[in-house]
């Protein structure tokens, strides 16, 4: 048993760099220079208009990179004969779909089959993040576009999972327990439909604020489909608030406020709130972690030409 455990930590230890060593910072720089920019633009121009597509990015990143890594297996349509992520119920709700397309089609015009879809969601949730205050740090790029969208894998935590069942996921996409309540912290900007916190306020929940419960209560009263900032404070600037609410019980998803109460992620919770920058910084590092999960580098999958579809199969004669 140890000499198996020797061996698998060595297969891990070496395996992963080699794959990280195919995504690097700078990875367009002689490709397609100006790849960087032209994603940059595109978000600017969407945050400008709607300023919640921080939040859309950060939830796409993170349903694209837990289901098969990060591969933008995410955007691809269904068809009359494929069905895709996209149709699976989590991500029905996904935004930010027009942005990417957007940003594919100037790179298209650039740098034709150059720039993945891939490396275009992860680049435009981190520049999307600096837009809403939130750190500006460089992300390695080289990632490739999959090859395979199935609803069936999209097998996501949801707002009502525990602590421990949250961290269970997370460790399998080898994330620890504080880069989870870290990549949590991403709800300090967004919002949530009632139907995904509903079962807070019928029966009462009484880890919730009474008056946090009064104001939910009659906004969903209304239909069941409203939404509510999960930020109360500061809802679409990226700061450590989120902290400082789910200390006060006015945390909106079950396991945003789980957080704050289990002993296990008390702590962090704790300090995050009273530490932005350190919140901030750690917020950088577990994203360019999250955004190196399982990724396609090499010959590995492709680089679309739209990011809703597969490349066609060429054919040739023999």
């Amino acid at each position: 048993m140890q000499m198996n455990s020797a061996v698998s930590f060595l297969i891990f230890f070496f395996v992963l760099p080699l794959v990280l060593a195919d995504l690097q910072v700078g990875f367009y720089d002689s490709t397609c220079p100006q790849a960087e920019s032209i994603v940059q633009q595109a978000v600017q121009t969407a945050f400008s208009n709607d300023p919640s597509i921080t939040a859309a990015f950060l939830r796409m990143h993170f349903h694209d990179c837990f289901v098969r890594g990060c591969d933008a297996s995410i955007l691809i349509d269904p068809t009359k004969n494929n069905s895709s992520e996209k149709v699976a119920g989590p991500n029905q709700t996904i935004r930010g779909n027009n942005v990417i397309d957007k940003a594919k089609k100037s790179l298209e015009a650039a740098c034709p089959l150059t720039v993945s879809c891939a490396d275009i969601i992860t680049l435009a949730t981190r520049d999307a993040v600096a837009l809403a205050g939130g750190p500006k740090y460089t992300v390695p790029t080289g990632r490739r576009d999959g090859l395979v969208s199935n609803p069936d894998d999209v097998n996501l935590p949801g707002p009502g999972i525990s602590v421990s069942g949250a961290l269970s996921s997370f460790t399998d996409k080898g994330l620890d327990i504080n880069e989870m309540v870290t990549l949590l912290g991403a709800h300090t900007v967004g919002f949530a439909h009632c139907f995904f916190f509903s079962d807070r306020l019928s029966p009462p929940d009484p880890s919730m604020d009474p008056t946090l419960f009064a104001k939910l209560n009659k906004t969903c009263a209304k239909k069941a489909s409203a939404t509510v900032f999960l930020d109360q404070s500061t809802a679409f600037t990226f700061d450590n608030e989120f902290y400082n609410q789910i200390l006060l019980k006015k945390g909106i998803l079950r396991i945003d406020q789980e957080l704050a109460l289990d002993n296990s992620t008390a702590s962090i919770v704790s300090g995050f709130a009273s530490n932005e920058i350190g919140f901030q910084d750690s917020f950088a590092k577990a994203m360019v972690k999250l955004g190196s999960i399982e990724v396609l580098v090499g010959n590995a999958g492709e680089i679309r030409k739209s990011c809703r579809a597969f490349n066609k199969k060429k054919t040739g004669v023999f």
